[in-house]
């Protein structure tokens, strides 16, 4: 099942990229994207590679979760950026249009590797309104690239419950560290909680059909975490009923950059950053492999809502993402939070949080 995959998936590349004790995030609905693109265009071993991490199809997922209602400020681009020394096949052209936001663009990246940079980065700026300036750093274009995947993604939505500004107020928050005051938001509301398998689950309704997750262990976060799979993770969010809770919410802030390359050869992907890479259905041009794969999340959530941007680019080169009591719900630890799409379950965001800002 596509929602399955989509969920190893998620915590596959969580514990492929994140640092042990730090802060977390990325955008799996984001990733899955740009690697399901790039899984149309291999062939032979390189699809074989992709297709094991990636599991069963999750195209029609990824698809479905850019349909949201009208009170959300959603923004999808997929964007393939080709030479103009390089043919694109029409087959995946046409599959590239039928995704969000896809289009097919020309760039001079062997004449003008900077000025191209400059380019994709003011494309991934503009979808991301102004979150994702520079995904692609000086140098990670050159004269050898010949392509560059793109998925930039932007979300916006209003909580169908907002916390109360004037309850907003610093309160302890037990970090690795030792215990620290951050701004901690307060709401007496009926929500989503469950307690099971040693987590405390809250869902959080936000407008136009997306709902933020927040997943607190019973105890230390390091090995609930590790013992967390794709099934366990899915029972986990079907969980929650509606209960009347009292809910003491850190505010949010992260921005997280990852080198998915290093974490995708860790999980089995090989053949696709070596020159024996299999492209033909991108294009016939050969050698063409991928030098890097770059991601960059940034997640925001305070009393009224939440805003989140991530980008993913993979680079190509040639040779040279209900009542009772109230319960206290005190989120004062390290824990794991999820943005999803309600109706899918889709993954827009995933994240750790072990020091709120």
């Amino acid at each position: 099942m596509a929602l399955d995959s989509h969920l190893t998936f998620t915590l596959a590349l969580h514990g492929a990229t994140a640092l042990p004790g730090a802060d977390a995030c990325l955008s799996p609905y984001s990733a899955a994207s740009a690697l399901v693109l790039a899984h149309l265009a291999a062939r032979g071993r390189t699809a074989d590679e992709l297709g094991a991490v990636l599991g069963d199809d999750q195209g029609e997922l990824l698809r479905a979760a850019a349909e949201l209602g009208e009170d959300v400020q959603l923004a999808v681009a997929n964007t393939l950026w080709a030479s103009d020394l390089v043919t694109v096949e029409d087959g995946f052209q046409s599959e590239l249009v039928r995704w969000p936001g896809g289009k097919v663009e020309t760039a001079p990246f062997k004449t003008d590797p900077e000025g191209t940079r400059e380019r994709i980065n003011a494309d991934v700026d503009q979808t991301t309104h102004g979150l994702i300036p520079e995904l692609l750093p000086d140098g990670a274009i050159h004269a050898d690239t010949r392509a560059s995947l793109v998925n930039a993604l932007y979300l916006k939505t209003a909580w169908r419950h907002p916390f109360p500004e004037q309850a907003t107020a610093d309160a302890d928050f037990h970090t690795p560290d030792g215990v620290r005051q951050v701004p901690t938001m307060h709401l007496d509301e009926s929500v989503g909680y469950a307690h099971e398998n040693g987590w405390q689950v809250v869902r959080l309704t936000a407008e136009g059909g997306v709902e933020t997750v927040i997943l607190l262990p019973d105890g230390d976060l390091d090995p609930a975490e590790a013992a967390l799979d794709g099934p366990a993770l899915r029972g986990l969010l079907e969980s929650p009923k509606q209960r009347k809770v009292q809910l003491s919410l850190p505010k949010i802030s992260l921005d997280v950059r990852a080198d998915l390359d290093r974490a995708l050869q860790a999980l089995g992907v090989r053949e696709l950053f070596t020159r024996e890479a299999d492209l033909t259905g991108l294009t016939e041009y050969r050698p063409l492999w991928v030098d890097s794969i770059l991601h960059q999340a940034v997640l925001r959530l305070d009393e009224q809502g939440l805003e989140g941007a991530a980008a993913t680019a993979i680079q190509m080169r040639t040779m040279s993402l209900i009542s009772g009591e109230p319960l206290e719900v005190r989120v004062d630890r390290p824990f794991l939070l999820l943005v999803r799409h309600a109706e899918t379950g889709a993954v827009y965001f995933f994240a750790r949080v072990v020091r709120p800002a």
